[in-house]
């Protein structure tokens, strides 16, 4: 069995992680674990290369903290300015003891008032629940699920870049 720690406790992204490695090695059995560790980043990552290297400082120190698993996965959500408007992504990335890969989701629009409150300093996740009226919304469908009717939740936001991240180690022949 193998043995992978996620860098954090959020339910949404222990079970995209899951589901992503179950789908990728569908024979191989895993235990996977959340646990919590610093991104060194803000709460809110404002930036694309902020919101990487946050989820790059996550599975790090995931590997710290758990030296013998056998992934770590950091997964971090953020946001950028881009003209007048506020788009929202997340970064994922898989360490082994000898690889690393990362890939990035595809981005969505905030509303004009969401991206208002952000730039103001507030968190994403608590401008959705008070917009919205939700309870931790990021536990659940998250921000691209209040916009999209949950069409689209945050663990699909997430599962995809999981999955494309786990290419090199389910095709290591293409990356020697």
């Amino acid at each position: 069995m193998k043995k992978i720690v996620v860098a954090s406790k959020n339910p949404v992204k222990v079970k995209a992680t899951t589901l992503a490695f179950k789908q990728m090695f569908p024979a191989e059995t895993f235990e996977v674990i959340g646990i919590q560790v610093p991104s060194f980043v803000p709460d809110q990552p404002m930036s694309d290369e902020d919101t990487y290297v946050g989820a790059v400082n996550r599975a790090e120190n995931a590997q710290l903290k758990h030296p013998h698993a056998d992934y770590w996965v950091g997964i971090e959500g953020g946001i950028q300015d881009r003209k007048d408007v506020m788009d929202a992504f997340g970064w994922m990335v898989i360490l082994t003891k000898d690889a690393m890969s990362e890939a990035r989701s595809c981005t969505f629009p905030l509303p004009p008032y969401v991206a208002n409150a952000v730039r103001a300093g507030q968190e994403l996740g608590h401008v959705n629940d008070a917009f919205f009226k939700l309870h931790n919304s990021k536990h659940g469908g998250g921000a691209v699920g209040s916009l999209t009717d949950n069409k689209v939740t945050r663990m699909d936001l997430y599962l995809q870049p999981l999955l494309l991240a786990l290419i090199p180690f389910t095709k290591k022949e293409l990356w020697v």
